[in-house]
């Protein structure tokens, strides 16, 4: 019965720490207060023209998929190579297959052209 205290305990905890951090993100937020040019955005001090809330391409977000994803690569291969001294040749053999399921990957986003930027 216990057990039960400690998850009603971490729901507090995580309620009231979601409310506060709103709450404070709330109070200390930019809020315009009859200056026009306060809330606007800008770059390099230059006004903005046009639409500011462009959408980008699709191939912003499947270029990031794909830095994502072997991203996460290197850092198994870096984990790998630390222990590389005792996984043996069954280590060594299962991290053939996981570059090779990536090399797979790769080969087919270059072979349905996804790296070609336009």
């Amino acid at each position: 019965m216990t057990g039960i205290w400690y998850i009603v305990g971490f729901a507090i905890a995580a309620g009231s720490f979601t409310f506060l951090t709103f709450g404070a993100a709330w109070l200390i937020s930019h809020r315009n207060r009859g200056d026009v040019h306060k809330g606007l955005p800008y770059e390099s001090g230059i006004d903005t023209y046009g639409d500011t809330h462009g959408r980008f391409g699709l191939s912003f977000y499947i270029y990031a998929l794909l830095f994502v994803a072997f991203d996460i690569e290197v850092v198994f291969i870096y984990l790998w190579a630390i222990v590389f001294r005792d996984l043996l040749l069954g280590g060594f053999v299962s991290m053939l297959i996981f570059v090779l399921i990536l090399l797979l990957g790769l080969a087919y986003a270059w072979r349905k052209g996804v790296l070609n930027w336009r």
